[in-house]
């Protein structure tokens, strides 16, 4: 009997030891999970990086959770926040911000501390058009070139004419045209074809 318990034991051991490591994989996996999707929203942690209209930003008061929250930036480039009302964040860099909210929120709360992240990039787009497998407008992260721009429209379609792509972009009121040879580029010929977009570029898939 007590042998027979024992290998039953035994048993019940295995069996429960590819169920722990199914439990410790999902929990290693959520982490990345978590990460790509702050990448897909085009979270920044530049701390350069102007704020813009429609950008998601969040405000942390160091233990004033009423007063910390995520908050939208309104057309106007306004945000929200309890106490100050409303508070001009378009065209300030997270820093330049939280100094401002800093120096505000002294009326109210004695020594704040506050950081601004933002958290999802809805002011600084470029735009893929024509022949893709994703067309549409994209967030413009720091050091995006044509080539980047390219692959987060998933690729060409069967049409695609690569070596006739080109780039739009409104430079002194004027739209200027940039060529992009994409076989040339990858191939590693004029490499100087794969230039920074910037906000409001479009890209152009013949």
């Amino acid at each position: 009997m007590i042998k027979r318990l024992y290998a039953l034991a035994i048993v019940s051991l295995l069996v429960s030891i590819p169920t722990l490591a199914q439990q410790e994989g999902a929990t290693q996996t959520s982490q990345p999970d978590s990460q790509s999707a702050a990448a897909q929203h085009g979270a920044t942690s530049d701390p350069n990086y102007v704020i813009g209209p429609q950008d998601v930003i969040d405000v942390n008061v160091w233990k004033e959770p009423d007063i910390s929250r995520t908050v939208p930036v309104r057309p106007d480039g306004k945000i929200s926040l309890p106490l100050l009302n409303d508070v001009q964040a378009a065209g300030m860099t997270p820093a330049q911000l939280g100094n401002q909210i800093t120096a505000s929120l002294k009326k109210y709360v004695t020594n704040p501390q506050v950081t601004v992240i933002v958290t999802a990039i809805n002011s600084q787009r470029i735009y893929v058009l024509g022949e893709v497998t994703r067309p549409g407008a994209f967030p413009l992260l720091p050091g995006t070139t044509v080539l980047r721009g390219l692959s987060s429209a998933g690729g060409f379609t069967q049409f695609a004419k690569m070596k006739g792509i080109y780039v739009l972009r409104l430079e002194n009121g004027k739209q200027v045209k940039y060529p992009f040879n994409y076989k040339d580029v990858v191939g590693g010929k004029h490499p100087e074809q794969d230039i920074l977009l910037k906000a409001g570029d479009t890209i152009v898939v013949p």
